[in-house]
């Protein structure tokens, strides 16, 4: 008991001699040192790792191989994320080439007649590829939004039914609203086609709101190589060749929703049947708006000759709704399958 009692009181004693400590700091300047260099040593050992890392590129020469070896890892990582871009460059490179060359191996035997595309087509089409590439970064933007201000938790709190019917009656709502417009009233027209842009957004943002950055870019740049292959395809191809596939595109689409709506009716312990209409939802899917690129393409191409005849009014807005859904479609399948392929590797 006694000895705890002295280890108790030694602070004390410590703190009284302090007065004397000071005034003879010229003359005890040694055992001064030797105190604070006792307290720095288990500070610069319980540390963290920058402050280590910060304290070794300012330490003397004989730490040049730490400094060395840390210089190379920091160069190295750069190497490992540009090899990793490259890798998804050429993806989907291959994937544009790819489905190129199989479009135009198997559906495309049969070019234009007339010489190439005319100036007016080729305008009208960069047109509507433009609003496409616009309405596309909106709904990019506005679904970004969403997510950093919290309103797309809002909206999985809620009732999901209520969500789902209201976001449909929306985007509906909208998406007739901007076809029924006339072209020459520019306001109310992109008014309206911004709010269809909106109403898309609130429906993907869930999706990206759980899925990493980069794998968002990969499924944008397949989506974009896809589509770019298949639409030079129905730019190349036989005028109206291609205008007979939206019956039966149409009749796809159908089975696709369908099985969509699979999982609220067959039970969880149908493993099988369920594993079914997945597929059929993501690689079904991705061969219906895949041909309904390449009728939209042409139908574009169309609506183009009608215009320069004066039979109806250029209106490359209502022709970029058709592509935007068919990028939305594309791209969500895409995300998913990713994330699919990313789960199993884990």
């Amino acid at each position: 008991m006694s000895f705890t009692i002295t280890v108790r009181q030694g602070p004390a004693r410590l703190a009284s001699r302090l007065p004397q400590l000071t005034k003879s700091s010229f003359r005890s300047a040694a055992p001064i040192r030797a105190f604070h260099q006792t307290a720095t040593k288990p500070s610069n050992f319980f540390t963290s790792r920058p402050i280590v890392a910060s304290t070794l590129l300012r330490s003397t020469p004989k730490n040049a191989f730490a400094q060395s070896s840390r210089s190379y890892q920091q160069s190295a990582a750069p190497a490992v994320d540009s090899g990793s871009m490259i890798r998804r460059l050429l993806t989907g490179g291959a994937i544009f080439g790819g489905t190129l060359i199989a479009i135009n191996a198997v559906f495309n035997r049969e070019t234009r007649e007339d010489g190439g595309m005319p100036a007016f087509e080729r305008s009208y089409l960069n047109s509507t590829f433009l609003h496409t590439g616009l309405g596309v970064g909106i709904i990019g933007l506005t679904a970004r939004q969403m997510i950093q201000s919290g309103f797309v938790y809002r909206l999985m709190v809620t009732s999901p039914w209520v969500v789902a019917i209201g976001g449909l009656a929306l985007s509906f709502g909208t998406m007739l609203g901007t076809r029924a417009i006339d072209p020459d009233n520019y306001v109310p027209k992109y008014a309206l086609w911004t709010a269809f842009n909106a109403t898309q957004a609130a429906f993907i943002a869930p999706l990206i709101a759980f899925a990493p950055g980069p794998l968002i870019a990969r499924a944008g740049l397949y989506t974009v190589a896809m589509m770019g292959a298949i639409s030079f395809v129905g730019a190349t191809a036989k005028q109206e060749k291609y205008m007979y596939i939206g019956g039966p595109l149409l009749a796809g689409a159908a089975i696709v929703a369908v099985s969509g709506l699979a999982p609220l009716v067959i039970p969880a312990t149908a493993v099988r049947t369920l594993a079914f209409t997945e597929n059929i939802w993501l690689y079904g899917g991705l061969a219906v708006f895949g041909g309904f690129t390449l009728y939209d393409v042409q139908k574009i191409l169309y609506h183009a000759r009608m215009a320069e005849r004066g039979i109806i009014k250029k209106d490359p807005v209502n022709e970029s709704i058709s592509l935007e859904l068919d990028f939305l479609n594309i791209f969500i399948r895409m995300v998913q399958i990713l994330m699919m392929q990313q789960n199993r590797r884990k």
